[in-house]
């Protein structure tokens, strides 16, 4: 498995990580995790380290069989995917910036500024898996931070992200799988306080999507564990894989 991190090391058993080494050169895609500092927990989650790093791996497998997209490979043809921050001076070779677990977050203050050059710049920011109204608040806060007049607002089904390669007609909930199976199937994690899965988006001052939020959903879990339960795979992974699908062909693209 090839696994790479921009700076620093971190300790992760699964993976080699290796310092130094940067995204894909232009004309192939990696993708890019962004490593965050947490301040607090939630339930079921790990900061930034959440469904890393299978979800990221297979992802990129995804793509590579179901769109003509060229995904980054290593010497015996694994998916390069990487670990960074915002901070890091390669940051803008990432098409864009994947996080889980994000109620969890909080930025430095270079942080801050550092994801306001790269959104502004033309980067895209995706973050998934953070469930109920007070993860969804500490994210939003933070992103005040960068982008001061920043609004979330709920994206309608006929958003056209929501038709750029597979055409969806909802939006999935999806839990993690050690919650699926002690709760014999449930989906909402916090109960009544994530009732639904929905996805938010933030504009810059044209106009342009530049931060999207997949709520009360761990669209990555999907991915990750993939091969773990057959019953959780057709349940959950086909659409997990066409948002994140269309979400990457869009960053992509816009």
């Amino acid at each position: 498995m090839a696994v790479v991190v921009l700076s620093g090391q971190v300790a992760i058993s699964e993976s080699t990580l290796r310092s130094g080494e940067t995204p894909a050169e232009p004309g192939s895609f990696t993708f890019c995790r962004l490593m965050y500092r947490s301040v607090r927990t939630e339930s079921l989650g790990s900061g930034w380290t959440t469904d890393y790093p299978s979800a990221d791996q297979n992802l990129m497998i995804r793509l590579a069989e179901v769109t003509t997209l060229d995904v980054s490979r290593g010497e015996l043809e694994e998916p390069v995917h990487v670990v960074v921050r915002v901070t890091d001076r390669n940051v803008f070779r990432c098409p864009f910036l994947f996080a889980s677990d994000v109620g969890t977050l909080s930025f430095l203050d270079a942080e801050v500024e550092a994801m306001r050059q790269y959104l502004l710049k033309g980067g895209f920011l995706w973050v998934d898996d953070f469930w109920g109204p007070a993860a969804l608040e500490e994210f939003t806060k933070e992103m005040r931070r960068v982008l001061a007049d920043s609004s979330p607002f709920r994206l309608p089904m006929d958003h056209p992200l929501f038709s750029t390669y597979f055409t969806l007609r909802e939006i999935p909930q999806i839990p993690a799988i050690s919650y699926w199976l002690a709760t014999n199937g449930s989906t909402a994690e916090r109960g009544g306080a994530s009732p639904e899965a929905a996805v938010y988006g933030i504009e810059d001052s044209d106009g342009r999507l530049v931060v999207l939020m997949t709520h009360n959903t761990d669209i990555a879990d999907g991915w990750e564990r993939e091969a773990d339960n057959e019953t959780f795979f057709y349940t959950f992974s086909p659409l997990g894989y066409a948002v994140g699908v269309n979400v990457a062909i869009w960053a992509l693209t816009h």
